[in-house]
């Protein structure tokens, strides 16, 4: 039987534990000099305990505590828990971390809300052109191929280019190079195989390089399986290509359906003994031009489309689009010489094309092909690019139609040839008239492209001089928009001869001096035999016999080459905020010197870019722009050794130099009204330099 504790038991039995399972002694409060308060000092608490009256009949017993303590009890937990002083901190707390996260949240949506869009991968990097049978050979065959191009991938990231455009690797005759396709979805065996292809765009994607292939609606192969079942009768493709009845004798066209000329020469027409008809071909007799009005055709071709976006392929160049339609009614085009012997009429220059490009419709496809890259264009990071060619010359109102419009996107740009005209009459005021005339009579808030040379054009270093491709390339890099460069110009490589005998150019077949051949030769790697371009015997073009000296090794080595030169110019482009997004004022021109500035709204920091493309001079530009400092800094030049800093009351440049000066103003050249006119910007913005961020709406 369980004998009841006396009172006085109980007090000491209470007393025993209180000392043994609850005092803390190390959180008891001492003085400096290690003595302890006096007894009453301090804060103290009572905990109710009950533990006891269960077991004994206990009634409440009051425990007192100097300090909270660690390990203490849930109930001594509560009782100090919920005193003002430890109350008060907490709930302040709690209220100011609600009130930073909204200010957080509601900062980072005004940040995300007045923001510009971030610029597309188009947008940031210069557009590198491969020539694919002049790259790199990887078979031994003299003749470059895609395996080749994987193997130099490095030389991209070296450059800071991000986007590489091949020119066409179709299964094809080889009738012009690839452009007259035999199988939209095959490559040609001279350049690998589908499997290359993937490796290759597999490779590109893991350098964070994009891929830009070429798409040729207007016209296929004589030798692909549509022509010769529409040549058949086979009745789906009977409507695939532009037929006409007209008169032959023994398969030479005596009387065509017209007057029209392809761009090769000689009449656009030629005559086909199985179908017993003339088929329309605007380039070579080998490249039937398709019927863009026949849906079936448009279908087949959107689904090539579709073909190479699920393949992975970043963008495309749309090739000749302005030849995809042409007029119905199949009249003859008007002579630009009216008293000229129509019978005489053989060139393409020789008519006005009024029937046989930029024909109502054409838009309307290539709307439609914009939407189809759209629909691939939502995964982040992988927007689809679209890029129309078309020689509009004079015409520049048809080439901004590429653009779209307002309500309906097209192309993100049509390229822009217009610098292609500049070797013709090099000078300062001949660049400046050749800007402005795109600036102008881009749309509004558009994005501007720049080419000085392709597959189809003179290389620089041959069209002018060697001197100047450092300033051109400058010029390149320096302006707003996307640069286009063709391989081998940033090593200023130059044309080769090429004798009538080893004409490989169909174009230059039909007339030697149009040969575009020499601009096509093998790119020049390094010292070693056929410019490390290929181990064959034999090239497919001749190397340039001065490649020893014009070589991407050697100039890797040289600090004051044109590839480096070129390196720097791409970082540039990429670190500096004015250069790659902000305003740009032309503000002189003369026979010697174009100078304009790049300037954002917001940055302090500007360049002024001065490039002289005819004689030696010194430029005042504080005269005719006094709103520009005294002096800037020498950000880059093309000639080394130069100063590091420059009056710009007398900047004294010799031929083919350029500078890039770099100085800090609180007065834009763009607000000032006698340069509105001469002041263009795309994808406008502003820098908020608290915060260091851009933002639109300003």
């Amino acid at each position: 039987m369980k004998r009841r504790m006396s009172k006085e038991e109980n007090s000491n039995y209470i007393e025993m534990h209180a000392d043994l399972g609850v005092e803390n002694k190390g959180f008891d409060q001492e003085g400096e000099d290690g003595s302890k308060p006096a007894e009453g000092e301090g804060e103290t608490a009572s905990v109710q305990l009950s533990a006891f009256e269960a077991a004994d009949g206990l009634s409440e017993l009051d425990y007192t505590q100097i300090k909270p303590y660690a390990g203490m009890p849930k109930e001594v937990l509560l009782q100090y828990s919920t005193q003002a002083c430890y109350r008060l901190p907490r709930e302040i707390l709690f209220w100011f971390t609600v009130l930073c996260t909204l200010v957080l949240v509601a900062v980072t949506a005004t940040i995300i809300a007045l923001s510009p869009q971030c610029l597309s991968w188009w947008q940031s990097s210069p557009v590198y052109q491969i020539y694919p049978r002049s790259f790199q050979d990887s078979d031994q065959d003299g003749v470059g191929d895609l395996k080749g191009i994987q193997n130099r991938l490095d030389h991209f990231v070296y450059l800071n280019v991000k986007a590489v455009w091949i020119s066409p690797f179709y299964k094809s005759p080889m009738k012009d190079f690839g452009y007259d396709v035999e199988d939209f979805r095959e490559i040609d065996p001279i350049f690998g195989t589908m499997e290359d292809f993937d490796n290759l765009l597999s490779s590109i994607h893991d350098r964070g390089l994009k891929l830009i292939i070429d798409f040729i609606p207007n016209h296929t192969s004589d030798k692909h399986v549509w022509f010769q079942r529409s040549r058949n009768g086979t009745e789906k493709y009977k409507d695939y290509y532009i037929w006409k009845d007209c008169e032959s004798v023994n398969g030479t066209v005596t009387k065509p359906p017209n007057n029209w000329v392809s761009v090769f020469g000689n009449s656009a027409w030629q005559f086909d003994a199985v179908r017993g008809q003339c088929y329309l071909h605007q380039f070579l007799k080998e490249q039937p031009d398709l019927n863009f009005r026949n849906a079936d055709v448009l279908k087949e071709m959107t689904d090539v489309i579709r073909f190479w976006l699920e393949k992975g392929v970043d963008g495309l160049r749309m090739d000749a689009v302005k030849f995809i339609l042409e007029a119905e009614h199949l009249r003859d085009e008007p002579q630009v010489n009216p008293e000229q012997n129509p019978e005489n009429i053989t060139s393409h220059s020789e008519l006005y094309h009024d029937y046989t490009d930029s024909q109502v419709g054409l838009h309307v496809i290539l709307q439609g092909w914009r939407q189809v890259m759209d629909e691939y264009s939502t995964e982040p990071g992988r927007y689809r690019f679209m890029v129309t060619e078309s020689y509009d010359y004079e015409k520049i109102g048809r080439t901004m139609m590429y653009y779209g419009t307002s309500f309906v996107q097209e192309a993100n740009f049509p390229f822009n040839f217009y610098l292609l005209d500049l070797p013709e009459s090099l000078s300062g005021r001949a660049c400046y008239d050749l800007v402005k005339l795109w600036m102008s009579n881009m749309p509004k808030g558009y994005w501007p492209n720049w080419v000085v040379g392709n597959h189809d054009n003179p290389r620089i270093a041959s069209a002018v001089s060697r001197k100047y491709v450092n300033v051109i390339n400058m010029l390149l890099l320096t302006l707003p928009g996307t640069p286009t460069s063709y391989y081998g110009e940033e090593i200023g490589m130059e044309n080769i001869a090429v004798s009538e005998d080893q004409i490989q150019d169909p174009f230059g077949k039909f007339d030697p001096s149009e040969n575009r051949d020499p601009f096509r030769s093998p790119m020049q790697w390094d010292s070693s035999p056929n410019a490390g371009f290929s181990e064959a015997n034999k090239t497919w073009l001749p190397v340039h016999p001065e490649y020893q000296t014009c070589n991407v090794m050697m100039q890797r080595n040289d600090s004051s080459s044109p590839l480096a030169l070129y390196r720097t110019l791409t970082a540039l482009r990429e670190s500096e905020l004015p250069l790659h997004r902000g305003w740009v004022c032309l503000v002189w021109s003369d026979a010697d010197i174009f100078a304009y500035v790049r300037e954002l709204d917001g940055l302090s920091t500007a360049f002024l870019i001065v490039l002289n493309l005819g004689n030696g001079s010194i430029t005042d530009l504080t005269g005719v722009v006094p709103e520009l400092p005294r002096e800037a800094s020498v950000r880059v030049s093309t000639l080394s050794g130069s100063m590091k800093t420059m009056s710009l009351a007398a900047i004294k440049t010799e031929t083919g130099e350029g500078l890039v000066l770099e100085y800090h103003t609180r007065e834009p050249i763009h607000e000032v009204s006698r340069f509105r006119e001469n002041c263009f910007v795309s994808e406008k913005a502003c820098y908020f330099s608290a915060l260091g961020i851009l933002y639109k709406n300003c």
